[in-house]
């Protein structure tokens, strides 16, 4: 809104005609951004045109769905930067059984094994979704306060199980059949 600006602030703007604004009044000659200055005291006494307010959008709890989808967000708010170490570890597990075994695992090195080692690793991923089936149901009940401060201990029990199943699944799955 030009009304609420001061005049200084277009003082500096007419800074190029080399002179202040007091000496500006004083010339007979009237340049045309002393009138546009003039005619802003004029559009500062005029009444401010009225703006509709917006509308509030729904809010969580207005809309069906509100609260699952609070619930929703704060699952994905705690599982999701988890499921990085997660996959750190699954990953560290295989790097191990790779290193230690060297030479065995040397010829599983071609382009179906590593397609097939994608495959498993979106299968350990579908699994940690498994989490969201009890954190939810969790979050509705009564004991929901107490859930999310002790949740990290279904990440620790389901990180260590998934730990478990990746070193038994190279152990006894893959690793006797790589020659």
């Amino acid at each position: 809104m030009l009304g609420q600006f001061p005049i200084t602030t277009f003082v500096v703007q007419v800074k190029h005609f080399e002179s202040t604004l007091c000496e500006r009044v004083l010339d007979k000659k009237k340049p045309s951004c002393i009138l546009a200055l003039s005619a802003l005291g004029k559009i500062r006494m005029s009444p401010h045109m009225e703006t509709a307010r917006p509308t509030q959008s729904q809010s969580f709890s207005k809309s069906p769905f509100g609260p699952f989808r609070g619930l929703l967000a704060d699952a994905i708010r705690f599982w999701e930067p988890r499921r990085l170490l997660y996959n750190f570890a699954l990953s560290a597990v295989a790097v191990v059984w790779l290193v230690a075994t060297w030479p065995h695992f040397r010829p599983a090195f071609t382009l179906s094994s590593l397609l097939l080692l994608a495959v498993l690793a979106l299968l350990a991923n579908a699994c940690y979704c498994a989490a969201y089936l009890v954190d939810i149901p969790m979050q509705c009940s009564s004991l929901s306060t107490v859930w999310r401060r002790r949740r990290w201990g279904l990440w620790l029990m389901g990180t260590l199980f998934a730990i478990v199943l990746t070193n038994y699944w190279i152990a006894d799955e893959i690793y006797p059949f790589v020659r």
